[in-house]
C-alpha cells in the first residue's frame, strides 16, 4: 500500500509538472483567450465555438501550422476564412504564443521543432 502511495505522489508531481505554464505562456494564453477565443478552443480541452475554427490543440495535425509558425505571428497571422481577422504580434508575444501552443498539444502531435 505504501509503495502504491508513493507512485501516486509521483505521478502527480510529473502529471504537474508537465502541464504547468510558465508566466510567459500564461501572458499567452490570456492574450488567445482575448482575441481567439470567440471561435478557438484556446486550451488543452474543450470545443472551439466556431464550428470551421480547430480547437489550438489540434494545430499540429494542419501543414500550416510549421517552424515558421512564430515567423508569420509576426509578420500578420490570416487565413483564407473570410471570418478570421489578421493578427499581429510583437517578436516575445510570438514566442510566447508558439511556447504555450506547444505545451498544450497532445503528447503524440506536438508542434514541430521541439
Amino acid at each position: 500500500m505504501h509503495k502504491l502511495g508513493l507512485a501516486l505522489v509521483f505521478v502527480l508531481l510529473y502529471c504537474a509538472t508537465v502541464f504547468a505554464l510558465d508566466d510567459d505562456q500564461r501572458h499567452a494564453k490570456a492574450v488567445l483567450v482575448e482575441l481567439c477565443a470567440r471561435c478557438h478552443a484556446v486550451g488543452r480541452n474543450g470545443r472551439s465555438p466556431h464550428p470551421d475554427a480547430p480547437p489550438f490543440r489540434t494545430f499540429s495535425d494542419n501543414k500550416l501550422y510549421d517552424e515558421d509558425f512564430g515567423q508569420r505571428l509576426r509578420e500578420g497571422l490570416s487565413t483564407i476564412h473570410p471570418d478570421m481577422p489578421t493578427f499581429r504580434f510583437n517578436p516575445r508575444e510570438a514566442e510566447a504564443v508558439v511556447s504555450y501552443l506547444r505545451a498544450i498539444q497532445s503528447p503524440r502531435k506536438r508542434l514541430r521543432g521541439h
